[in-house]
């Protein structure tokens, strides 16, 4: 199979443009009615022709929604084990030069499950770890620990991390690991090149590469992204479609998602390269939907609550609730210790489990049995699913 650089090459910058460029309004006529979507129909609806026609898209990405997922929304909740950084992302308070100048700090096994309980207490059946980009810090070893923690108290461990090589991914497999999400942040190598200034993260082919070799390795769960507004939204969103299909076909074993953060809260001196307004969050969420109908889509905390409840009827399949961004955030004394970025959805996990029911959904804490996945894996004779 041809690899997804390979793939890019193909689709420079200036050919996605030109592509985008030349739709007209009935180009998105002909994508939204049409059971199947062709590259040209996803540059269609991601033009700005297709900003009138939201309200068919809607309906489309609706009915294409609750035919593959139904009307159950899954909860989870992000535990940040660390904020130690080697990488200097000039977006993130994280970074190790230019980021926030809070307390930092990498959380003990004990303080890792004192997070998982006061976590699991609250209902949570799956959890997605984060650290910053400091394999010196919280190393293979210390991620496959904590898989293992976490595994004690949830039915299925995520992880967001620096991309691992093979190997370090099927390590974590083989403690539990469940998911493993890895956001490019913006495909245009250029961009990728400034805001990336230091640390591993500014080799971008291994970042690049990183969500197949998870896939390969066994991760079941597998999460792609871009942070809107580094780059034109539209040419990064007809990117990361195109990234996402591949994946799909590639580790056709492991289920793709798709999540949508935009940048809020960044470190002073920082403003948003291209910002990313409401209107055009919900235009890309609508396309990818149309296009990827089968994928999940997350939605964290980084939206507020309104927004949120917005974009539930959308295609959102997983939302994040009571979110605490620091490490030991919910059971710790963690409020000196530096948080990635401020919560706009502050509501509690009752709260958002109570307007996703309002909204005719039902919010799912657990979507599979860990014995069905396991059966499966023997019946196919293999030692991962």
């Amino acid at each position: 199979m041809v690899s997804f650089e390979n793939e890019l090459k193909y689709w420079t910058m200036e050919r996605v443009e030109a592509l985008i460029a030349g739709c007209t309004s009935t180009d998105v006529e002909r994508a939204v009615s049409r059971p199947d979507r062709s590259v040209e129909d996803l540059a269609a609806l991601l033009s700005p022709c297709a900003s009138s026609l939201l309200e068919p898209m809607a309906r489309e990405a609706q009915r294409l929604t609750r035919w593959h997922f139904g009307r159950t929304v899954g909860l989870y909740a992000p535990i940040y084990v660390s904020n130690v950084c080697g990488a200097d992302c000039a977006y993130c308070n994280y970074a190790v030069r230019t980021g926030g100048g809070q307390k930092r700090v990498t959380l003990n096994e004990v303080q890792i499950r004192q997070e998982c309980a006061a976590l699991a207490a609250r209902g949570f059946q799956q959890v997605l770890l984060l650290t910053g980009e400091a394999p010196g810090k919280a190393s293979v070893a210390y991620l496959a620990e904590a898989v293992s923690v976490a595994r004690e108290y949830f039915a299925s461990v995520s992880v967001e991390i620096y991309a691992l090589d093979g190997e370090g991914y099927e390590r974590l497999v083989e403690r539990g690991l469940e998911g493993v999400s890895l956001y490019m942040e913006t495909y245009d190598r250029e961009t990728y090149a400034q805001v990336h200034r230091a640390g591993e993260k500014m080799n971008y082919a291994y970042r690049l590469e990183g969500i197949e070799r998870a896939g390969r390795a066994g991760v079941r769960r597998l999460s792609l992204g871009v942070l809107l507004g580094l780059f034109d939204w539209r040419v990064d969103a007809f990117w990361l479609a195109l990234h996402a299909r591949h994946v799909q076909k590639a580790c056709w074993q492991s289920a793709v998602s798709i999540s949508f953060p935009r940048l809020r809260n960044t470190p002073e001196g920082f403003q948003a390269l291209a910002p990313v307004g409401d209107r055009a969050l919900v235009q890309m969420m609508l396309a990818l939907r149309l296009f990827l109908p089968q994928a999940g889509f997350n939605l964290s905390t980084r939206e507020g609550a309104g927004f949120r409840d917005h974009l539930l009827p959308l295609g959102v399949t997983m939302m994040s609730a009571g979110s605490s961004t620091r490490p030991g955030g919910y059971s710790l004394d963690g409020g000196e210790t530096l948080d990635q970025f401020a919560v706009e959805d502050c509501r509690s996990v009752a709260e958002v489990a109570d307007s996703i029911r309002g909204a005719g959904y039902d919010p799912v804490w657990k979507d599979f049995d860990r014995a069905f996945v396991e059966d499966v894996a023997v019946i196919g004779g293999k030692g991962r699913t």
